[in-house]
């Protein structure tokens, strides 16, 4: 019994970083695909972020200013960006996402038609500006954005589809057990956008959440639209203080 609370006592005073049972999704990858995110030359994420390095200091047409002719170097200026977003946006008074933050600035201040959700070009440039934050936590959310943080809980808990299941069901009442060969991690958006094996491409978080909504034979939330940007600014907030591993690399 000694023994046993003196343990106890030695886990309530560690701190809570030390205390944090919960896990990335590269710790249900298999030793391989962890080496391979972790090497910057074999993460095939890399090659979008140099196209989004480029992007960065390019123009846009009409000779509106690049990125970088307002912000910078970008390892400076976009340091924590991606551990803060979701975040909360002063003009429209809502919650806006990393991705929804890079097509507004190419509307508003480059006058450039938006890149497409999905798309090559907005992918590469979020996954550079996410690179800045590498090894940073994520931030605990704006209390202005709470509404969309409150309905993401919502949805995240609640059963759709014809197999009539939630978020939660799978990710965490059966986190760690496998569906098929794969297995189910703990849905912590800690490393998007991803490159994911199966897709053979670059992904965004909301295309992952699109996927499990198919699977589920549910209609998939349109990108950019309130439920997305609700569910992406939960997701973040239940991984408030984990750390930023973007661009990551996923089965």
């Amino acid at each position: 019994m000694k023994v046993f609370l003196a343990a106890l006592a030695m886990l309530i005073n560690l701190p809570a970083a030390a205390q944090d049972m919960r896990r990335s999704g590269a710790e249900f990858m298999s030793p391989e695909a962890r080496a391979m995110q972790a090497d910057d030359g074999a993460n095939p994420a890399m090659l979008s972020v140099l196209e989004g390095e480029a992007l960065w200091s390019a123009s846009p047409p009409g000779g509106a200013p690049a990125c970088a002719g307002c912000h910078g170097d970008a390892r400076s200026s976009m340091s924590g960006a991606a551990a803060r977003h979701p975040a909360f946006d002063v003009a429209t008074g809502q919650a806006i996402t990393l991705e929804g933050r890079i097509r507004a600035c190419r509307t508003e201040r480059q006058k450039a038609e938006p890149f497409a959700w999905e798309s090559r070009e907005l992918l590469a440039l979020a996954a550079f500006v996410a690179l800045q934050s590498r090894g940073m936590r994520i931030s605990p959310s704006d209390p202005r954005i709470a509404p969309a943080v409150a309905q993401g809980r919502e949805l995240y808990g609640q059963r759709l589809g014809r197999l009539n299941l939630a978020c939660r069901h799978c990710h965490d009442d059966n986190a760690g057990q496998r569906l098929g060969s794969a297995p189910i991690p703990e849905a912590h958006p800690t490393a998007y956008p991803i490159y994911r094996l199966e897709w053979q491409s670059l992904g965004s978080l909301q295309r992952r959440l699109r996927g499990c909504l198919t699977g589920v034979r549910a209609r998939p939330y349109l990108y950019g639209s309130p439920e997305m940007v609700a569910l992406e600014s939960y997701l973040r907030d239940r991984a408030a203080g984990m750390m930023i591993e973007s661009p990551g690399v996923r089965p």
